[in-house]
């Protein structure tokens, strides 16, 4: 395993004292909570999380606009409940905080209890859950990848202008189900912590409908051009997508250069444009990724001015 680290045992430990080291903005708590230096005196506070291995999601997003808190587990495993309770109490300002939940059983049934508890404290907590992995045909089964990001970004946003507790989630609520994404990938990521891969995959084939932690797709093809692949992706987005005004994410899974994804992007814009989609605002880079796994995936979601306002406002992350 050729991997830059020093001890498979510490890489959380060592990572998490990188970030804080170059990012005076934040700070480090319960050895795996990242936090915002200047914290809220008022307002909604968000928290998300889960296992690393997706960065700079998430804990590169705690920052004005963003985040007020990311819980971090170990590569691919969800936070306990204790480190994300911790969480809640150092940023709860008394107007109550949102936590934002990947569809993983670890994380829902984690993050759920987590609430519980601090509910039992007396703090005001609620939580959404995002499923935008069209991948998965049951929809209730259907993971959180790529676009939890700009569901931080948006609930950021209304978290800044003011909004209730109450407000927020229902607004968030009524964007979540239009968020949908869909990925691949040529290569499985390499697990530093077992020294393995994920999954075993030939030079010539491809993996259509990957998770983020290293799931193999749900389709096993040869690979093909990437117009050909944009193509197999979009056959299963567009099922789902029927707003012609459309923002786009291209999201890189960690080792994918920017020039191939840049070339997504050309190639995806242009069968879209044969679809007679508009897309009002792009988003391309890494956002959401799984290690080293060379591939992308593609997020839509129809376009509002509130929406887009959100996403294009003033945030303090260097990631987003």
């Amino acid at each position: 395993m050729k991997k830059l680290i020093k001890d498979k045992n510490q890489i959380l430990a060592d990572m998490l004292d990188g970030l804080i080291t170059t990012n005076p903005d934040v700070e480090l708590i319960s050895d795996t909570v990242v936090v915002r230096k200047d914290k809220k005196q008022s307002g909604v506070a968000l928290v998300s999380g889960g296992g690393s291995g997706h960065e700079p999601a998430h804990a590169g997003f705690v920052a004005r606009g963003m985040l007020d808190a990311a819980v971090c587990g170990e590569i691919f495993t969800s936070p306990t409940p204790d480190k994300i309770l911790d969480a809640i109490k150092a940023v709860d300002t008394g107007d109550g905080v949102l936590l934002i939940i990947k569809n993983y059983a670890g994380d829902v049934m984690n993050f759920e209890m987590a609430q519980e508890m601090a509910q039992m404290e007396d703090i005001q907590v609620e939580s959404v859950i995002i499923r935008d992995d069209v991948a998965v045909s049951d929809t209730e089964k259907r993971r959180g990848v790529a676009g939890t990001v700009w569901v931080h970004k948006y609930a950021g946003y209304l978290a800044e202008n003011g909004f209730s507790l109450a407000d927020i989630k229902a607004k968030v609520e009524t964007v979540i189900p239009k968020i949908k994404s869909i990925g691949m990938a040529l290569t499985s990521p390499m697990v530093p912590t077992t020294g393995k891969y994920s999954f075993d995959i030939d030079d010539q084939e491809m993996e259509i409908g990957i998770g983020i932690h290293g799931e193999k797709g749900l389709h096993r093809e040869a690979v093909q051009p990437i117009d050909v692949i944009i193509e197999r992706l979009l056959d299963a987005l567009l099922k789902e997508v029927k707003e012609k005004d459309i923002i786009v994410m291209v999201n890189g899974m960690g080792g994918t250069p920017l020039s191939e994804l840049n070339i997504v992007a050309k190639y995806l814009d242009a069968q879209l444009k044969d679809h007679n989609f508009d897309v009002k605002q792009w988003f391309v880079g890494d956002y959401m990724t799984s290690l080293d796994m060379q591939g992308f995936s593609i997020t839509i979601v129809p376009y509002s001015e509130d929406l887009g306002e959100a996403l294009v406002a003033p945030t303090a992350s260097r990631y987003f």
